[in-house]
């Protein structure tokens, strides 16, 4: 059977917003590149320094993703692109950014993924490959957990516990593809706590943070015009940040997550547990009847 074969997009496209921690207006263009690839972020202000997503290379989970080359150039908050990556199955791409961070847009991955779909999505000539959990991982901290067991697909089961009336104890579940990410997940914004601004200004945080890119609660309701995009909004937001933190394995994983109460640092210790055995996990391509994606490998633009 024909696998599934690797994406790019099929011509640049660029968008500019503010940096949701840095305050700093940003500018970002997505190139095409070759197959074999994988995402390149690319700080054209700091001497086109390169920056692979991979996930090794993140320094920093404290309120997002950042990563860090070897000569200690920083990129941040890449989590919500990479997850609008993982959903539009784009393998190979180049990021170019002029800034500390990817720009916020409104916070969650729906602006990045009209992005992608404005600028076509190509398929090349290499297969798409995964990376399949071949025994359970798991990594635990105090009361959070998240797990990895071997799947034929990619499913997460998600449960986020606030000690707020307005969150309180949420769950999301996700078992689909471009499709189901784009409407269930796609749109869901980040969130923060309006009194706790200020201390986030105080320690470099949120400094571009306004109701246009977050969502912001009080105690008893939510501040933003319009309410919420989602009943469980705050869930499928952590549901977003998850996928689009896996997605720096540098495959799609096959694999089922159960977590609880995840975050950054938890993601990315999942996946270092995930890789600190070569018995954990193999590479293999995609093929139809075993993916979980099956509208875009039929449906894939040539």
């Amino acid at each position: 059977m024909t696998a599934v074969c690797q994406k790019t997009i099929k011509s640049a496209i660029g968008c500019s917003g503010i940096g949701l921690h840095s305050g700093v207006d940003i500018n970002m263009t997505l190139r095409p590149a070759p197959v074999g690839t994988g995402i390149v972020f690319t700080r054209v202000d700091q001497g086109n320094a390169l920056l692979p997503a991979a996930h090794d290379l993140v320094s920093e989970t404290q309120l997002g993703t950042t990563l860090r080359n070897v000569d200690g150039v920083n990129l941040g908050t890449v989590e919500h692109l990479m997850a609008a990556l993982w959903g539009c199955e784009i393998d190979n791409l180049f990021v170019d950014v002029d800034g500390p961070e990817v720009p916020a847009m409104d916070g969650s991955a729906a602006p990045f993924v009209f992005l992608i779909e404005c600028a076509g999505i190509a398929e090349q000539t290499a297969p798409r490959q995964a990376l399949r959990v071949c025994r359970p991982v798991e990594v635990v901290a105090g009361e959070k957990r998240i797990t990895l067991t071997p799947a034929d697909d990619f499913s997460v089961d998600l449960v986020i516990d606030f000690d707020h009336p307005v969150i309180s104890c949420q769950s999301s579940c996700f078992d689909g593809g471009p499709f189901a990410f784009k409407t269930e997940i796609s749109r869901a914004r980040t969130f923060g706590f309006a009194d706790e601004v200020a201390l986030l200004h105080a320690a470099g945080f949120a400094r571009g943070g306004s109701l246009e890119n977050a969502v912001v609660v009080v105690e008893d309701r939510v501040l933003n015009d319009g309410g919420l995009r989602y009943e469980n909004e705050f869930a499928r937001h952590k549901m977003l940040d998850c996928v689009g933190d896996l997605y720096l394995a540098g495959a799609p994983l096959l694999a089922h997550v159960d977590a609880h109460c995840p975050g950054h640092q938890l993601n990315n210790a999942a996946l270092r547990a995930l890789f600190a055995s070569d018995q954990n996990w193999k590479l293999e391509p995609i093929v139809p009847a075993a993916s979980s994606w099956p509208e875009m490998a039929a449906g894939a633009e040539a």
